[in-house]
């Protein structure tokens, strides 16, 4: 997009009501279920890098429920294979979406493990921050959303974005991400990736139950997050990560 454009989008924007009319986060969430109340919930996620096995089912369902461009290398949510070898170099692969993790043999492979990413949907996100328009937002029960009919398909949050969790969808030419299926929160069920995991790798819960399952997950493992530097204060919890994993 040129000068010209991104002013002329912009206008629209601004007589539209994209900047000051747009929707507060607890009537997004009314729109999805007029009885959801944002306020009782606080999402987040756990993933336990020890049971996850590269199966690629969680990239697959993600694609098909969200309608993420069929295109390789546009995903909501990817799973990252780590092989450190024997003389400590560390080689990353995204896997395909189509192939299963376990395709790959190597050779002086002192361990091999898989890294599930996606949004880790901050406390505190820069994403947010850079939003000229913004249609990018946090609800109430903590969840990072984008507002397709205010975006203006400037990249900044994309560049902003310290977990390179975002991408702009070549079909309708706005910012997306993963919502953790926020259409699906509403209603009372899980993410679809947490809900095909064959081996429980990815857990779900509200973060205001301890009784929720992240709520045990997060009292029974040693809990690191992403790039803990940058003080975003992510809410996707990971047990069993290696030191190497950024």
């Amino acid at each position: 997009m040129d000068r010209r454009d991104f002013l002329k989008h912009l206008g629209w924007v601004i007589s539209s009501g994209g900047i000051l009319g747009g929707l507060s986060a607890d009537a997004w969430a009314k729109m999805l279920n007029k009885t959801y109340d944002t306020t009782k919930h606080y999402y987040g996620m756990g993933i336990d890098i020890d049971k996850c096995i590269g199966c690629g089912r969680c990239m697959q369902a993600c694609k098909t429920e969200n309608a993420v461009p069929a295109v390789p290398y546009y995903f909501r949510t990817w799973v990252e294979r780590y092989v450190i070898k024997t003389d400590r170099t560390v080689s990353v692969n995204t896997l395909n979406s189509d192939e299963p993790g376990d395709v790959l043999v190597e050779k002086d492979v002192l361990r091999s493990f898989f890294v599930p990413k996606l949004c880790n949907q901050c406390d505190h996100p820069p994403c947010v921050q850079v939003c000229p328009v913004g249609a990018t937002f946090k609800t109430d029960d903590g969840v990072i959303l984008v507002d397709s009919k205010r975006c203006i398909g400037c990249r900044y949050c994309i560049q902003a974005c310290p977990y390179g969790a975002r991408y702009l969808n070549p079909e309708t030419r706005v910012a997306d991400k993963c919502t953790f299926c926020y259409h699906r929160l509403v209603k009372g069920l899980l993410p679809v990736c947490v809900e095909v995991c064959p081996k429980q790798a990815r857990v779900f819960g509200d973060m205001k139950s301890i009784a929720s399952p992240l709520g045990r997950f997060t009292r029974m493992n040693k809990i690191h997050v992403l790039k803990p530097s940058l003080n975003t204060d992510p809410k996707v919890y990971y047990a069993n990560l290696d030191g190497e994993v950024n």
